[in-house]
């Protein structure tokens, strides 16, 4: 079973990869922004959040550590995953500032945790990859 503990699968934009679809696919599975590009859709190679200098110099792990938080790009992109899946990149990396990776963490194993088998939930599906129930 997949894992939602892991601390690489959190991107620098608050993104939690372990709920993301590409990562939970079977075939050509991607390992998260913070790993290797290999397997990545084209997308999160040229991702112009992960591939900020800021993050490239190693001056900063998260967006909110940057001066210009939020950017216009992260900006675009909480707009985006509000509307289409009701969640919140700048939510989530507040929630991080505030109590840290760690809790976020646990806290979204809990939210995003299948009720009905304990499978994950697909923030872009809405529902169950394990069991199909979906996310209420």
């Amino acid at each position: 079973m997949k894992s939602l503990n892991k601390i690489s699968l959190i991107a620098p934009c608050g993104m939690n990869c372990g709920i993301c679809r590409a990562y939970l696919r079977d075939k050509n599975k991607c390992s998260g922004c913070r790993e290797a590009d290999t397997n990545k859709p084209i997308t999160r190679i040229i991702c112009k959040i992960k591939n900020c200098e800021v993050f490239q110099k190693g001056k900063a792990k998260f967006c909110f550590k940057c001066e210009k938080f939020p950017c216009n790009n992260l900006s675009h992109l909480d707009n985006r995953y509000r509307a289409k899946y009701n969640m919140s990149m700048i939510e989530n990396l507040d929630y991080i500032k505030k109590l840290g990776v760690n809790k976020f963490i646990q806290n979204e194993k809990i939210k995003w945790t299948c009720s009905e088998c304990g499978g994950i939930i697909c923030v872009h599906k809405g529902y169950c990859c394990s069991c199909g129930k979906k996310r209420l």
